[in-house]
């Protein structure tokens, strides 16, 4: 039986999970994987939420990380905007377009069968052999003008294979771009560009289902803090990593490998 709110969410707790959220957003590690996980291994009550509420905060987290991300953002967006053609309108399209048809369909079925431990960690690990193999490629020169249609739909298709816990929405367009021949700066520059229609999009639609399904006494102020988090460390994390400065993918893919065998190990640990 699910525990009442101010026992299983904390306050502590959602302005800690806040404050994670920004950087794993950012940096190709998997933000909703480290939202499970990390509360997990450290004992949190979080995992007994009422699972309506803990994906409402959830919600809540993407949203302060999408607001977080367009103000960082805001002069590479208001750039695009004034140069808005049909190169811009193709990328948008193409690489927004199969992550909402994807998550519109499918969402019911992910959340049922995905967002487990075990299958968080293996999405660590899937996603971790895709980044250091496709970060070897060579050679790599093109630059972010450069992106066309094809690329704009392995974007596309990057970001709904990134709806599985685990693998990171960022991990994963940084590995087809990076397969495509697009530099290191390049590649974090269109992963970075093309999160922001997706995560605002995914964020206003749960957003208003949510809306009209209410919210228990109580829940408001830890989803209000959880998002204010979430945006302040997104902002830092925008500073101290800047949009094309993710740099070699191996250092990612191998924290990534570690979290999943530590996972694994309490998890085996656990059946014992």
């Amino acid at each position: 039986m699910p525990r009442p709110l101010e026992q299983s969410l904390p306050l502590r707790h959602a302005l800690a999970l806040g404050l994670m959220h920004g950087p794993a957003e950012l940096l190709p590690i998997s933000s909703s994987g480290h939202t499970t996980l990390v509360p997990w291994l450290l004992g949190w009550p979080y995992p007994e939420l009422d699972p309506a509420l803990r994906k409402s905060f959830e919600v809540a987290l993407h949203a302060g990380t999408a607001v977080g991300l367009l103000i960082a953002l805001r002069s590479e967006v208001s750039a695009a905007a004034g140069s808005f053609d049909r190169r811009r309108a193709i990328l948008i399209a193409g690489s927004f377009i199969p992550p909402a048809i994807v998550g519109y369909t499918l969402e019911g079925q992910i959340e049922k069968r995905l967002g487990t431990p075990a299958s968080i960690a293996a999405g660590l690990v899937a996603g971790s052999v895709v980044m250091a193999l496709t970060d070897q490629f060579g050679p790599q020169r093109r630059e972010r003008d450069d992106a066309g249609l094809i690329d704009a739909l392995l974007l596309g298709a990057a970001q709904a294979s990134a709806l599985m816990p685990g693998t990171s929405r960022g991990g994963m367009t940084l590995s087809a771009m990076r397969a495509r021949g697009f530099t290191r700066p390049a590649a974090s520059a269109l992963s970075r560009h093309v999160a922001l229609p997706v995560i605002l999009g995914a964020s206003v639609l749960k957003g208003a289902r949510l809306a009209q399904q209410g919210l228990p006494p109580g829940a408001g102020s830890r989803l209000a803090l959880g998002a204010v988090a979430a945006a302040a460390s997104t902002l830092l994390a925008a500073r101290v990593v800047p949009v094309e400065r993710v740099g070699p993918l191996l250092p990612y893919a191998t924290y990534r490998s570690t979290l999943a065998a530590i996972t694994l190990r309490r998890l085996r640990r656990s059946r014992i």
